[in-house]
């Protein structure tokens, strides 16, 4: 008799979606060629998880509903990573069986970050496995001797496997029971049931879904590593991000020193705000004072330079704001930005001609933001504004100026939010003036020593930074 015929269907790469038939366009999220053929079909696997029958993955007990007060509250129990700005990222510190998702790019410092924490960890007394099925064991002994201690080496809480095989993890995890487990990466993971190559939709979905069940009947914390696609999102179904319980990005050029980690998704804490390290030769290093590091290297008397500040969450970090005018030698004159958004500048640079009359339409543009920081706030407006306007006339603003503060389509200088902790980061840094909303200025001139500038529109901002503007004769080298 002729075996029974193995059902399939399709799913989306992107977002999940399941179809039983291919079409070119997911009808979910509208992407083109992400339709993917997988198997629906599962057999129960070695932990008993795909049809929910009692086996080692499951305690035997059938589920009863239960009352709030019965259940324990782990909120209050974090483990300290070791890291001031990976617990930010995290709401305070790791959750007790917890699912993390860490994507980022190729060489951007993702296994570099979770050895040096797991390190941590088990100098606190937790165990901790790692697995890893991209690098053996030899290459992972490389990479921990240039940036972990000998003791830490040496500790019996971190030990160290390189598995692909799903059952064979799962009756490791469950005959050990380590506070804490790495999967480095979720691509290369691959459950024998499961007829596709690791990687896929349907391998994805499978694995995630066992080690989710581990993480909630068994308390055991996962850090799970994902790849990324060319569009900045971690590889495979959008149903990924789902599952688990917190997504952590890492951003940066691979080619520069710092790296942030910011969080898309945490459900034991906020998702605004970010963590910043520095990649040295002997791993990641915290960067405590964001707004010196990114300000380090700042010219002297150079004119389209200002200083603004932005908010992450609840952390104020000043950034340079560059722009550079030119005459334009050709009849379509040139914009570019990098770091902040290239219309938003567009729009900005509208404003200034319409309601200042500078004529911005004869020059090219370029504006950036230093350091390699990506920020696209609102409160970045003035300062943008303010460094072009500043690189039009050639005129150098006070070094010890900082300006923030939303524009709108009228010229209007708009309020912020948390005017206090901006004005308070400026003056820590040594910034003696403070040009913002004059909404604002009413509410910090009490609070603080600085000299604090309120201003309700464009041109109260160039009179108080620049001087005024030169309507006539007004050249730019």
């Amino acid at each position: 008799m002729a075996g029974k015929k193995k059902m399939t269907a399709f799913f989306c790469s992107e977002c999940g979606y399941e179809s039983s038939k291919w079409t070119g366009q997911c009808p979910s999220c509208h992407a083109w060629n992400t339709m993917v053929e997988a198997p629906v079909e599962q057999k129960v696997t070695a932990s008993g998880m795909a049809r929910g029958k009692s086996g080692i993955g499951l305690s035997g007990n059938r589920a009863k509903p239960v009352t709030l007060k019965e259940v324990e509250n782990t909120e209050s129990v974090r483990w300290k990573t070791g890291y001031g700005e990976l617990d930010r990222v995290l709401g305070g510190g790791i959750v007790p069986g917890a699912m993390i998702l860490v994507g980022g790019d190729p060489g951007i410092g993702k296994s570099t970050l979770l050895l040096q924490t797991v390190a941590n960890l088990a100098r606190d007394q937790h165990s901790v496995i790692y697995i890893s099925g991209e690098e053996s064991l030899q290459q992972i002994r490389i990479r921990a001797d240039r940036i972990l201690k000998s003791d830490d080496m040496a500790h019996d809480n971190l030990r160290f496997m390189c598995e692909t095989d799903l059952d064979t993890i799962t009756e490791t995890l469950l005959s050990e029971k380590p506070d804490l487990c790495v999967i480095d990466s979720i691509q290369t993971m691959c459950a024998p049931t499961v007829d596709s190559a690791p990687g896929s939709v349907a391998q994805i979905r499978e694995t995630t879904g066992i080690l989710m069940r581990l993480a909630k009947e068994h308390g055991i914390t996962f850090f799970i590593v994902g790849h990324v696609t060319k569009d900045g999102t971690v590889a495979g179904p959008r149903v990924l991000e789902h599952m688990v319980d917190t997504v952590l990005y890492f951003e940066g050029d691979r080619y520069a020193s710092y790296r942030i980690i910011r969080s898309v998704k945490n459900r034991f804490g906020s998702t605004n705000e970010i963590g910043i390290f520095e990649m040295r030769s002997e791993g990641l290093a915290e960067v405590e004072n964001p707004s010196e590091y990114m300000l380090s290297g700042r010219p002297e008397g150079a004119s389209g330079s200002v200083v603004s500040c932005t908010i992450d969450g609840t952390r104020a970090m000043l950034t340079e704001v560059q722009a550079l005018i030119c005459r334009s030698n050709f009849g379509f004159p040139k914009r570019q930005a990098t770091g902040t958004d290239y219309n938003r500048v567009s729009l900005l640079m509208a404003v200034l001609e319409k309601r200042l009359r500078v004529p911005l339409s004869e020059y090219d543009a370029y504006v950036n933001l230093a350091g390699g920081i990506r920020q696209t706030e609102p409160a970045l407006d003035l300062g943008i504004s303010m460094a072009i306007l500043s690189s039009f006339q050639n005129v150098p603003i006070d070094e010890h100026t900082v300006a923030f503060g939303e524009v709108g389509l009228s010229g209007e200088v708009r309020m912020v939010t948390m005017a206090d902790i901006r004005v308070q980061e400026a003056a820590k840094l040594g910034f003696t003036t403070v040009v913002l909303p004059y909404s604002n200025a009413r509410q910090v001139r009490k609070n603080t020593d600085i000299n604090v500038i309120g201003v309700r529109n464009l041109q109260e901002a160039a009179d108080a930074m620049l001087g005024g503007l030169r309507r006539k004769g007004g050249t730019v080298n």
